[in-house]
Order: structure tokens, then sequence, then C-alpha cells
């Protein structure tokens, strides 16, 4: 599996970093099937509240209505455009998974409500001013959760797509399952 993160979210996520400085924020990757076990990012959501200088807590009603419409935006076509998981910042600790990130993805891939068959942990920080470190983490239930490459998709400008026009594109090939 590989996690494709463009640009604009990239800068997204470090304008959020700074402005939260040693404190911990996270929220939703929100994504699209791209090719076979690769996946891009589309949005993230963001939650500001919730977080210490050493943890995290997610709460998930704060980002439903921007699901709902991630949902609404790209035609309700679940097969490609989908929840890919989490993400949230360790500041002042290693982008590895905490205990307590561990139990809290379980308990995603545990709810029956989420019906997801796997889940993604990003793990964000600025260790210097002028870096940014991401490590990502696939969990699956049934199997140790296992890193992933998380690649920089630095895409050239183009033609005005599905995020910028309101509506999923029709023209490209469906992938059925995930």
């Amino acid at each position: 599996m590989k996690l494709l993160l463009p640009d604009i979210v990239e800068n997204q996520l470090k304008r959020e970093l700074r402005a939260a400085g040693r404190r911990e924020i996270g929220g939703v990757l929100l994504g699209e099937l791209v090719g076979p076990g690769v996946f891009r990012v589309a949005e993230i959501t963001v939650q500001r509240t919730g977080g210490t200088s050493s943890t995290f807590v997610r709460i998930p009603r704060l980002h439903a209505e921007a699901i709902r419409a991630f949902f609404q935006r790209t035609g309700h076509r679940y097969e490609r455009f989908n929840y890919l998981g989490e993400w949230h910042s360790h500041p002042s600790y290693p982008t590895r998974p905490s205990g307590s990130d561990l139990r809290a993805m379980e308990e995603i891939l545990c709810n029956a409500a989420m019906a997801v068959n796997f889940a993604v942990l990003s793990i964000v920080k600025i260790p210097t001013a002028a870096s940014f470190e991401i490590s990502s983490y696939a969990f699956v239930p049934g199997t140790r959760y296992a890193e992933i490459a998380t690649i920089s998709d630095q895409t050239p400008k183009r033609e005005p797509d599905w995020r910028s026009a309101g509506r999923a594109p029709l023209d490209r090939m469906e992938i059925r399952r995930w």
C-alpha cells in the first residue's frame, strides 16, 4: 500500500502544525483510490481541540459534516473516494504510533458503524523550521500494523479537478474494490 500526499495537503498540514506549536492536533484523511493499493489524500479535516503537548483525543462528531460533504462532492462513489484513516501530530515525540494511537486505531477497525476494512494512521511533525516529517501506517483487522510509503505528490497544475469543479469526474475507469 502507498499513500500519495499532494503538495496542497502537505502545505495545509505545515500551516496547521505551525499554528498549533507544541500542542497535538489531528483529523481525518479522505482520499481517492488511484491504482491497486495506491491512495491519494484528497482532503483532510483539522481538529484543533482535544490535544495537549503529549496527547490527542479524537472527537468524531467534529469531522462528520466534512466527511458527508466529501461524499456528496464525489458523487457517493465509495469504491473510488472514501475515508482513508486518521492523522495527528507528535510535535514532541517520534512519528511512531503510541499505545493510545494503537488502541484508537483498533477501535476504528472494530466499529461496525465505520464499516472499514483498513485504516491509515499518518503521524506528522515539523522537527525544524524548514522540514516536515510524516510516517504512515496501515491497520487491517486481524493483522499487525505496518508502515507504508508516503510519497510526495508534487503534480504540476492541471485542468480543474473534481475538488474545484464540485463533482467527481466520470471519464476515468472505476476500480470496484479497495
